[in-house]
């Protein structure tokens, strides 16, 4: 897990900064309007939508633009109709990288996303080149100086936690669960009176490449490049780098 959990942590408070320019409002309403299209507005029947709207309200997005993103989805509302596209390709060091997609217009988005890993000195991959690489996971983050560990585990692998992580290094316990449950670990821990710092559905690298000084700044580069597009949800990488690299783009 090395480098995931500050990864993490740094995208989750570059979400909130960057609500307030309203890109990630924009990101957001996508993915409900998609998640709503796909399994129905019912978030208790629809664990996409209910995670959605979790992130949503974790960066104060008004109720009233989550119901429309919603209706919008169902078709109660007019909509743009939104396609999924995962691309696949190469960082800088041979990192591998999945970019997530939510578009209206693939034949746009598809030249602008080669064009930005060029850029940036990535390349754009065929279809399952890296994604082997990677476990769709649900990933909980707990700070470590707000919880006992032994409450931690009890709550996540009662509710069906495949495995909980204790890191010395690190100022969390990392929490992996298969993707349906996420939600019912998430509310088992909070349940306990255990405040969750992180929760998402996410791709988690089987192992690590490691960047030196000028790789890894390379690869924040692209990484930013890549999330600053508008069709882009997510950005998953298997890159580790010096923690004062990666602690830099948080800042």
């Amino acid at each position: 897990m090395s480098g995931h959990s500050k990864w993490s942590q740094i995208k989750h408070k570059k979400a909130g900064a960057d609500a307030k320019r309203g890109k990630i409002f924009t990101k957001i309403v996508k993915e409900i309007s998609i998640a709503a299209r796909l399994g129905g507005g019912d978030p208790t029947g629809n664990p996409r939508l209910r995670t959605a709207i979790d992130k949503a309200k974790e960066v104060n997005m008004p109720g009233d633009n989550i119901k429309r993103a919603i209706m919008k989805g169902t078709g109660e509302l007019p909509g743009v109709s939104y396609e999924e596209a995962l691309y696949e390709g190469y960082g800088p060091g041979g990192t591998a990288i999945l970019i997530e997609v939510l578009t209206d217009n693939k034949n746009r988005t598809s030249p602008e996303i080669r064009h930005t890993l060029t850029k940036n000195g990535g390349n754009l991959g065929e279809a399952g080149c890296v994604s082997w690489m990677f476990e769709k996971k649900g990933y909980i983050l707990i700070e470590k100086t707000r919880s006992e560990e032994d409450a931690v585990m009890a709550a996540a692998l009662d509710a069906g936690a495949e495995d909980m992580r204790n890191d010395p290094k690190e100022d969390n316990y990392e929490i992996i669960t298969s993707p349906e449950y996420m939600q019912k670990v998430k509310t088992s821990i909070e349940a306990s009176g255990i405040p969750v710092s992180l929760a998402e559905i996410t791709m988690l690298p089987k192992s690590y490449v490691t960047l030196d000084l000028k790789q890894a700044e390379q690869m924040l580069r692209l990484i930013e490049a890549l999330e600053d597009h508008e069709d882009v949800q997510n950005v998953y990488t298997n890159f580790d780098a010096p923690e004062e690299v990666i602690a830099r783009v948080g800042r």
